[in-house]
């Protein structure tokens, strides 16, 4: 019996919508990356991007555990001298909460070329409107909600 291969001619990929109101970041971000990464799938095939594109709504209602929101920082730098930039989680889930979570699941996918074509594969909302109707995205139920 010969082992299963999963090549781009036999994947086929679906697109899935959750809903992140009540989540916690890092745990919604975990199952994102494992959605996008194909690993839910029983053909997952490490080297062959077999994952699903993810639409994700309500950004804006996402849970940050313990004193993350004052303690945890985004960091950039100008390419300058002294040119180090901070900002603060509480500022980012404010006004840009999708890019805080875009930066979550991009920390989770490998770091390579397979890893920056999985990360094109998401798509993330501020609140429940989304323009992906055409795609006939399926709820997909996260595991365990534990802060409301």
């Amino acid at each position: 019996m010969k082992t299963f291969m999963a090549n781009e001619q036999n994947i086929e990929h679906k697109w899935y919508l959750v809903d992140a109101a009540g989540q916690t970041m890092g745990r919604l971000a975990s199952q994102v990356a494992t959605i996008l990464r194909g690993k839910h799938k029983p053909e997952f095939t490490p080297h062959v991007d077999c994952g699903d594109f993810v639409i994700v709504i309500n950004s804006d209602q996402i849970v940050l555990t313990g004193n993350k929101l004052e303690d945890k920082y985004k960091y950039r730098h100008t390419l300058h001298m002294g040119g180090l930039k901070a900002t603060r989680y509480k500022d980012l889930m404010r006004d840009k909460s999708d890019d805080a979570l875009y930066l979550a699941i991009k920390g989770m996918l490998p770091k390579n070329s397979l890893g920056r074509k999985m990360l094109k594969k998401v798509r993330i909302y501020k609140d429940a409107d989304h323009k992906h109707e055409a795609q006939q995205p399926q709820p997909y139920k996260l595991t365990e909600k534990r802060y409301n």
